[in-house]
């Protein structure tokens, strides 16, 4: 076993000193070089950078508050002609033709009603003379006051069944209830008709009501005798009027039926198209700005970024009360507002950012 002083002997001989002293050397270069570098870094490290945005000012403006609607137009009357009485139909009008209210449009046969009708016509003449002769010998004494009352009444019944009979036979004209277009014709010249029959069908297409469901929200909003624009499909737009809101919310859909009076008396167009309408109901102030600027928060709220006068980021909630192809209108933001419209993202509320204004290409007609 070596003793310590012959391994002190070897360890420190000139060969095994140099060995250890370049190892130690290049372990100190590297150290420095490593230290050196981290202190060039942090101190070339540059300080965190101010997000960089543009914003425009925006001023609220007066605008009408609209409620868009969507529905079908219906006709203002549909009418079943009935006939009255029944017979064998000897004319009759044609599909499309235009009625005015009270005008024949078809003919039923009398058969015996004017034999009938001669009848009742003897009987009331037959009758008025037997009154006529109980009253003059009542004047005369000759006879009760009870002779001249039962005469009376003979003669009142006679009377009547003349009117029965002239009524049957004024029912064999078929007359058109209502002004409008024929529609369906259902029966043919020949064919029987017993009385309570449907003959033909009528519908009166002025004006047309435009039928719309508005929902619980809006119909608040809504009166009678508002005005508003109806656009029907095909592009053809007109004016109506708000006739009528139901008092009641259908049970289903928990909507509420409201009708509109469109005046169709000029270039008549059918019922059963689809229509948007569109109901103005109040003023208010709103922001236009492009749809492409609103954003959502972390609680799911639209709403737009805007800088304060510190220049920091604020997120205002907002409520979109108009909306068009090029721009909406919203509520939510002060009279006066520096909206951002340029953005890397959703920057966080209170983030200082360098604000410049918004390029001239980013302007939409109407922005500041």
């Amino acid at each position: 076993m070596a003793k310590p002083h012959e391994l002190f002997g070897r360890i420190a001989n000139p060969t095994t000193l140099v060995f250890v002293a370049l190892i130690l050397l290049v372990v100190g270069w590297i150290g420095s070089g490593m230290i050196g570098r981290d202190l060039a870094i942090d101190s070339a490290q540059p300080p965190p950078r101010i997000p960089t945005v543009a914003a425009s000012w925006s001023e609220a403006v007066p605008i009408t508050r609209e409620i868009v609607l969507y529905g079908d137009v219906e006709p203002n009357q549909v009418v079943t002609l009935r006939a009255r009485v029944d017979g064998i139909v000897e004319a009759m009008t044609v599909v499309g033709y235009q009625a005015e209210a009270g005008e024949v449009l078809g003919r039923l046969s009398t058969d015996d009603r004017e034999a009938r009708l001669a009848r009742a016509q003897a009987q009331v003449a037959s009758a008025q003379r037997n009154y006529d002769s109980a009253l003059d010998l009542a004047r005369g004494g000759f006879a009760p006051q009870s002779d001249v009352q039962m005469r009376l009444a003979e003669l009142e019944a006679a009377r009547a069944d003349l009117r029965a009979i002239e009524l049957e036979i004024g029912n064999t004209s078929l007359r058109a209830p209502i002004s409008g277009v024929v529609s369906r014709v259902e029966t043919e010249v020949g064919a029987y008709v017993a009385a309570g029959g449907e003959v033909l069908r009528i519908v009166d297409n002025n004006p047309l009501i435009a039928v719309v469901r508005v929902p619980q929200a809006a119909v608040a909003r809504l009166a009678t005798g508002m005005q508003a624009a109806v656009r029907f499909i095909g592009g053809e737009e007109r004016s109506g009027i708000v006739r009528f809101i139901s008092p009641i919310a259908d049970a289903a859909t928990r909507t509420f039926r409201v009708e509109l009076e469109v005046d169709n008396s000029e270039r008549p167009l059918p019922a059963g198209l689809s229509v948007e309408v569109v109901v103005p109901t109040d003023t208010i102030d709103a922001h236009r700005v492009s749809a492409a600027l609103v954003r959502l928060d972390a609680q799911g709220r639209i709403g737009l970024q805007t800088v304060d006068a510190d220049d920091r980021i604020t997120f205002s909630p907002v409520e979109v009360v108009r909306a068009r192809a090029d721009a909406i209108w919203i509520t939510g933001l002060p009279e006066r507002a520096r909206i951002v419209t340029i953005s890397r993202g959703l920057l966080s509320p209170g983030q200082q950012v360098d604000v410049r204004d918004t390029p001239d290409e980013y302007l939409q007609p109407g922005d500041s």
